[in-house]
């Protein structure tokens, strides 16, 4: 009979190790990238515009080309391909309007999370912690007021500052993780 016990255990210290340098690596470029964002927020704001359009560029010509070896007669497949490609193209050929596109969405993001904040707030308002949910259901619908008021212009540095903030948050909670890592490992 076969102990797949210590064999377990070696490969998943294996992954630990490997976990906790990258962690820690991606953590620390996340906080320069975010630190950057927030230092420079238009710029992080195009570079997510032209991000987001390469994306979509590729999407639409991945799903074009699905289309064309799967069912050349689906005019749905092709209206995905061509709308994905013809907004990606004008997002890449005017970064502005891309910008103010990402601030809208930023927007609803936050007054659906909000939305959903309040009503999850008051569902568990018998609960000792119902206030939390409160809090963050307040903060999302501020942000999405921000946004929302001075939109389209103020989503030129609206968009990059608030990606810069994710990242650096990203980054604190990767390096927190690879500590902890470090201290499943050691033990």
């Amino acid at each position: 009979m076969w102990n797949n016990s210590t064999i377990q255990i070696d490969i998943n210290r294996s992954i630990v190790r490997k976990l906790k340098k990258y962690a820690k690596i991606a953590g620390i470029l996340f906080i320069i990238l975010g630190t950057l964002g927030v230092v420079f927020p238009t710029f992080m704001s195009m570079s997510a515009v032209v991000f987001v359009s390469y994306l979509m560029l590729f999407a639409g010509i991945s799903s074009g080309w699905f289309t064309w070896i799967s069912n050349k007669h689906d005019w749905a497949g092709w209206l995905k391909s061509v709308l994905l490609v013809g907004a990606s193209l004008i997002m890449l050929f005017y970064p502005m309007h891309g910008v103010a596109t990402l601030g809208l969405v930023f927007a609803i993001y936050f007054f659906m999370d909000a939305f959903a904040g309040f009503g999850l707030a008051y569902s568990l308002r018998e609960d000792r912690h119902w206030w939390l949910w409160l809090i963050n259901a307040t903060t999302s619908l501020i942000l999405g007021i921000i946004f929302i008021i001075g939109w389209p212009m103020n989503s030129l540095w609206l968009v990059g500052l608030f990606i810069g903030i994710s990242l650096i948050f990203d980054g604190i909670a990767l390096l927190v993780g690879g500590a902890y890592l470090e201290d499943i490992d050691d033990n």
